[in-house]
């Protein structure tokens, strides 16, 4: 290939190779390309073991070909996997270079790239689940898996504390991981590995006495084979594979430990598999029959996966029987399809079309979605087009994040550090003032993400405060922050009413029920609650409220009102009774004070003469319901160029200029003349009262109107005794 010495065309060529015989498909452009893109990033680089650094991309796709054959783009990632860690080339360039899909993953495997470095393993589920919240697409662990595999089988050239912490990792992350997978092989080796740099002594005496009697188990085996060829063969099956199958050290290790028995009993050292081509699992039964024909079976250790498949889809029938001499030999019986399965976990899943079902609820969806997919298309089709549109959203809903001591802690998506603090204790929680994102000072109210590692800062004055309820997510968080702010309130409750009545006692005050409720409602709350809180809170200035005279503003309110009203029956003249002056005597009713312009009735009375009440008086609509015809028609009389005085109530904000605004917003229509304004202002809000010349009602609403429409007013209406 151009542009490639002898000896990497030579490497190319034979991964190649590989790929064409394990794969469904090969884009050869872009393993090309990837191949050389790696080679140029990682040519002046070197491994602990001074081989070139592009050895290890190269191997780790070897691997993927060889023990997870999914397709092309999962090789292609293998290839590039260090590029944008390692090298200086960014996600943009792969993403322009080799699609968005494959930049994913290589972005994908950067992010979970060293994340459990420094940390003790201690919570090894949780960092599993950990690593499927940060990823999406199921290929990013697929080569986790190839790259893990390949740093183990050199792990010996990097230092022993390295080595160590590495082979730690790999047995409590990466192995149980890709058993889960149903990747058996790459889980025997990985453990095996990591098993002889965890406890090299013990590794090197199982590994010596296995190469001590492997001659009397290979002539043993074969001894216990020869019958079951020769009655296979009467029974017609002969397309089959059988072997001897070795057993893991790591596995031998752990028996020993369980049964507390040395090396020399372990039951199964001898241990038989024969694989049938045929996708067939009634064959699987008859050659169990078959075994168990020629020899007596130990029913105890009897498993039949394939009736009851293991969660992670295994099928095997396990059958432990006596031997030649009586010693026990385990025979596992499987098709090759089960086999692959048992072998390539996740990867052979898109080989073969079959009905699934694991007892993993979580996994249940993306099962589902694998068999939709094969319902629908090819097996080629089915490959390349599931792998592509699947997203790995398990555990999408948490995330794991990292204590300074290296804790793990999960928590639900959207989680903030004050969700992580509460989740360490409720006092720190209560004393959150900061926090530190991988070292970086960040907002308390933002959102963590799984892999990061959380510092919080506390201070013994720092207390929650209302605004956290709106960005915490746990319930644990909600509800400590909601009962320290109940608690803080019953205690500023508290605490305000006893400075209240210190303060009135002091004063020498007297205050009934009915002044306290206007004090409340003059200094806009709702209710004594709010109004004790307050002043705890130090928002009210005591001395200032009962300093001020308690009854003023009634007392203005009912004067203001009568010499409005006064004034403007004045101006308007006598009224007319039945159309004419009768000098008839009347006098305005208190209960609606109607003022001239409103429509208006008077209603006979006796010893007091006619009573003038607006027409919309509910005592007035209450006597004539009640049958009272002692109504006679009135008006306010008519000249021409006449004006009524009339009031507005009105409210709003308070700000510099506010009153000439709104004077000129009132004498811009009509030529409107103001008579008098009453308004006082307290805290940023201003009311009162403005009284104006007007012809008609249908003037003073046109007014009313055009304040409305000012931004700065909240509240305007006309004046009358009923707003009182």
């Amino acid at each position: 290939m151009p542009g490639l010495s002898e000896k990497y065309n030579s490497m190319y060529k034979e991964l190649l190779t590989l790929c064409k015989n394990n794969l469904p498909s090969v884009n050869e452009e872009l393993l090309f390309n990837a191949f050389k893109l790696s080679y140029e990033a990682h040519k002046n680089e070197f491994r602990d073991s001074g081989e070139p650094y592009f050895h290890h991309p190269y191997e780790v796709a070897k691997i993927i070909t060889e023990l997870m054959p999914i397709d092309d783009t999962t090789v292609i990632c293998a290839l590039l996997h260090d590029v944008v860690e390692d090298a200086d080339v960014s996600v943009n360039i792969i993403k322009k270079e080799f699609g968005e899909r494959i930049a994913e993953i290589i972005e994908g495997l950067t992010k979970i790239s060293g994340v459990f470095t420094g940390y003790e393993i201690t919570q090894a589920e949780n960092y599993r689940k950990m690593l499927l919240s940060m990823v999406r697409d199921i290929r990013v662990i697929i080569v986790k898996f190839a790259d893990r595999l390949h740093n183990m089988r050199t792990l010996e050239f990097v230092k022993p504390t390295k080595q160590l912490r590495i082979a730690k990792e790999t047995m409590e992350i990466y192995a149980p991981f890709a058993n889960r997978f149903g990747l058996a092989a790459v889980k025997w080796e990985l453990e095996d590995l990591a098993f002889r740099f965890m406890n090299r002594e013990i590794f090197d005496e199982i590994a010596r006495k296995l190469a001590d009697t492997r001659k009397d188990r290979e002539a043993y085996i074969k001894k216990f084979i020869k019958p079951i060829l020769e009655h296979l063969k009467m029974y017609g099956i002969t397309d089959y594979e059988i072997t001897g199958r070795p057993k893991h050290i790591y596995s031998i290790y752990r028996k020993m430990i369980r049964q507390n028995k040395p090396f020399e009993e372990i039951f199964d050292l001898f241990a038989v598999r024969i694989i049938l081509e045929k996708d067939d699992s009634k064959m699987c039964y008859t050659v169990l029959g078959v075994i168990n024909e020629l020899y007596k079976a130990n029913q105890e250790r009897f498993k039949d996966y394939i009736n009851i498949p293991k969660k992670n889809n295994y099928k095997s029938i396990h059958n432990t029987v006596y031997g030649p001499d009586g010693r026990l030999v385990e025979v596992q019986i499987r098709t090759r399809k089960m086999h692959e399965i048992a072998e390539k976990g996740v990867a052979a899943h898109w080989k073969y079309k079959e009905d699934i079902s694991w007892a993993d609820k979580e996994l249940e969806d993306w099962v589902n979605r694998i068999r939709e997919v094969f319902d629908t298309s090819t097996k080629d089709e089915a490959s390349k087009e599931l792998l592509d549109s699947f997203q790995l959203n398990l555990y999408a809903d948490e995330i794991y994040v990292f204590t300074p001591k290296g804790d793990l802690k999960r928590l639900p998506l959207g989680s903030t550090p004050v969700d992580f603090a509460f989740e360490i204790h409720s006092d720190v929680g209560y004393h959150c003032l900061g926090a530190k994102v991988d070292g970086k000072i960040v907002p308390l109210d933002i959102k963590l993400k799984s892999g990061d590692q959380v510092e919080i800062i506390s201070s013994k004055n720092q207390h929650p405060n209302k605004s956290w309820l709106k960005f915490v997510k746990t319930h644990k968080a909600k509800s400590h922050i909601r009962r320290y702010l109940n608690k803080e309130e019953e205690r500023l409750l508290k605490d305000g009413k006893d400075i209240w009545d210190k303060k009135i006692k002091k004063l020498k005050q007297i205050i009934s029920d009915e002044e306290f409720v206007k004090i409340i409602r003059k200094n806009k709350f709702d209710n004594a609650r709010q109004f004790y809180i307050a002043i705890a809170q130090d928002r009210i200035n005591i001395d200032e409220l009962l300093t001020r005279p308690r009854t003023e503003e009634a007392e203005v309110s009912e004067i203001q009102f009568d010499d409005f009203a006064k004034i403007a029956r004045t101006t308007a003249g006598d009224v007319l009774v039945d159309g004419e002056f009768k000098g008839i005597a009347y006098d305005f009713a208190k209960c609606c004070k109607p003022i001239p312009g409103d429509p208006i009735i008077g209603y006979i009375t006796i010893g007091e003469g006619i009573k003038i009440h607006r027409k919309d008086c509910i005592n007035l609509i209450n006597m004539i319901k009640k049958g009272n015809e002692k109504i006679v028609p009135v008006q306010w009389p008519r000249r021409n160029g006449s004006l009524f005085v009339s009031a507005i109530k009105i409210k709003g904000k308070d700000r510099p200029g506010v009153l000439k605004d709104l004077s000129n917003s009132i004498a811009s229509y009509k030529d409107t003349n103001i008579k008098a304004i009453n308004i006082s202002a307290e805290q940023s809000i201003f009311e009162g009262t403005i009284a104006i010349y007007v012809t008609d009602i249908e003037h003073l609403n046109r007014v009313i109107e055009r304040l409305k429409k000012h931004k700065d007013i909240f509240f305007v209406e006309r004046y009358t005794s009923q707003n009182e």
